[in-house]
């Protein structure tokens, strides 16, 4: 039950990445963006890596993990591009 409620919980939150690169990518902008806190979910997703490996505890749950974090990393990619549209407009 723990790992279905853990599973449902990444689940949850990565949902939301590929909404957040879609608009990111097509907005051009860093507008309503915030790199810290893109940053500090960024930072908790490589506890939770870290957490699973020193654990030995590599279930399915581990996939999410890493999945959430390349579309955290892709979208504050997104955010270094746009901020560079950004700049441009000025």
């Amino acid at each position: 039950m723990k790992e279905i409620l853990e599973a449902a919980m990444v689940l949850c939150f990565g949902i939301s990445w590929p909404v957040a690169i879609v608009k990111s990518w097509k907005s051009r902008t860093t507008k309503g963006k915030s790199l810290v806190f893109m940053l500090f979910i960024w930072v908790g997703y490589v506890c939770g890596i870290a957490s699973k490996l020193i654990a030995g505890n590599l279930t399915y749950v581990f996939v999410f993990y890493v999945l959430n974090i390349i579309m955290v990393t892709v979208d504050i990619c997104l955010y270094f591009r746009n901020l560079k549209y950004d700049r441009q407009q000025i």
